[in-house]
């Protein structure tokens, strides 16, 4: 029996007084909730919550609510939501995402037998981490995996949140709720923090003192490099796993998942060849097509074939190349102009020069320019370029290289292409020398490191405009002769036998 002045909560059974159920239930409710994400204040229905509380009876156990619910509504409401599901335009990326590491496809250097991240999630001993790969290498889906992983195992909450959408905010309520798992539940709280480096450095911090005292586990994702981009305390409290492009033939065998999850077939024949069938057909040579130009983006393949397939539905059961490429952008997928790949094209331009490999510096300027970089930065490079690493063997290179950037500025893009390619070949085809390069180094290097007040200029080498000056013994001495011949040293004292180009 229940005392008169003390209400029952219906999920763990506990009396508490009419002030106090309210509170304690929503606070059970969140706590034994299925859902892993986290709940956005102010979205109960206040009046629900009234009529369901309001009541002193004791209520049914979980139990019998779900036996006397089941008796009557799953059969209709899993119909309802197969309904829903079929209607609702989930893009193909989603729906083939793995849900377990056997299904995984690619980043064999960190999921192979006995490598030290499939033991950790083998183990289910996940450490706070940052995985850091380029888009479509298949992040997200490894943080997939974790959450399913964290479903399986009862004492562990998975929460998801991006760095677009989230704020400082919903972390500490995340921590928040996090501390009370532990308390009550002794839960333990994963966060997957996806694109974390659109926090900045400051905004960051707030992981650090709970990813140390073991609060929650971060599992971080980010396409920017973790060295410039994440906090450099942060980065010491996880370990760092690094993504690859995935190659033509993951890509490909994604694509083929795809096409039988679409109940599409994979002929050889041609188009004009293939007979007429009830089902969708496509051909081998569209798939390897679609792996080789999508640049190792999982997404971008699995999306463009998604396109095709739809922009075809009504029309023909063959799904073309033609189909295919007219959904797919190339220059998107060559190139990042704002990311790292950015400094790692223009930094193998640059050294392609130097070697002297014209073919190289013609590649990696397409690259560059197909990708809508601009050309002036690539100007301004070629014009550094030929100071540094032609120099005074050949004067013309520096005269050339400043020629083409005023011609880009002249003309612009796309004009402005053959100008840069011109530039780029000459300086790789020319005879190089460091000799000035090296040298002034060496000058700065002197004076960066100049012990004690950096010494006077020679009295014999300062301009005397007035008499007093002249008295003091400025320019005194000072003739035009050759360094050998005038008798005059030009170097400060004590620093007379140093020379840099030796």
């Amino acid at each position: 029996m229940f005392s008169s002045n003390k209400t029952a909560c219906p999920i763990c059974e506990k009396e508490f007084s009419n002030e106090e159920i309210e509170i304690h239930a929503e606070k059970c409710l969140f706590l034994n909730s299925s859902n892993e994400f986290v709940p956005k204040r102010g979205c109960e229905d206040s009046a629900s919550k009234k009529s369901f509380f309001s009541s002193p009876k004791r209520h049914k156990s979980s139990n019998e609510c779900n036996d006397s619910f089941a008796s009557t509504s799953v059969t209709e409401k899993s119909n309802q939501e197969k309904k829903e599901l079929e209607n609702t335009k989930i893009p193909l990326a989603e729906r083939m995402r793995p849900t377990s590491l056997q299904d995984f496809v690619g980043q064999q250097h960190i999921l192979a037998s006995n490598t030290v991240f499939r033991n950790l999630l083998e183990q289910q001993n996940i450490p706070s981490m940052i995985m850091w790969g380029p888009p479509g290498c298949g992040k997200t889906s490894l943080a997939h995996i974790i959450h399913k992983m964290c479903q399986a195992k009862h004492k562990v909450r998975f929460i998801k949140l991006s760095a677009t959408l989230a704020g400082v905010n919903d972390v500490k309520e995340i921590v928040k709720v996090a501390k009370n798992e532990i308390n009550l539940s002794k839960r333990h709280t994963v966060l997957f923090m996806d694109e974390i480096h659109r926090f900045n450095k400051l905004q960051q911090d707030i992981f650090l003192p709970h990813v140390e005292s073991g609060i929650i586990t971060l599992i971080g994702a980010t396409t920017e490099n973790p060295s410039f981009s994440l906090n450099s305390a942060l980065l010491s409290r996880c370990r760092v796993f690094v993504l690859e492009k995935l190659g033509t033939s993951d890509i490909s065998t994604l694509l083929s998942k795809a096409v039988n999850n679409l109940n599409i077939e994979i002929v050889d024949e041609s188009s004009d060849n293939v007979k007429s069938n009830s089902r969708p057909t496509i051909n081998k040579d569209s798939i390897s097509w679609l792996s080789e130009i999508c640049d190792g983006d999982a997404r971008i393949a699995l999306n463009s074939l998604q396109m095709a397939v739809e922009s075809n539905e009504g029309k023909s059961l063959h799904i073309t190349l033609d189909d295919i490429k007219e959904g797919i952008k190339r220059s998107h997928l060559l190139y990042d102009r704002k990311g790292e790949e950015h400094y790692n094209i223009i930094s193998a331009l640059h050294k392609s020069i130097r070697a002297s490999d014209d073919n190289a510096s013609l590649y990696w300027l397409a690259r560059m320019l197909e990708g809508g970089e601009d050309p002036l930065f690539i100007a301004r490079r070629l014009v550094r370029a030929a100071s540094e690493d032609v120099g005074l063997v050949d004067p013309m290179a520096l005269t050339l290289a400043v020629s083409a950037m005023q011609g880009c500025q002249l003309i612009g893009k796309p004009e402005c292409d053959v100008l840069l390619a011109q530039v780029a070949v000459y300086l790789a085809r020319t005879y190089k020398s460091q000799e000035v390069y090296h040298a002034y180094g060496k000058a700065k290097e002197c004076v960066q490191n100049h012990k004690g007040p950096l010494p006077s200029v020679p009295l014999h080498l300062r301009n005397a405009p007035t008499r007093l000056m002249r008295e003091l013994g400025y320019a005194k001495g000072y003739n035009m002769n050759h360094k050998d011949e005038s008798g005059l040293t030009y170097m400060p004292e004590g620093l007379e036998n140093i020379s840099f180009f030796q």
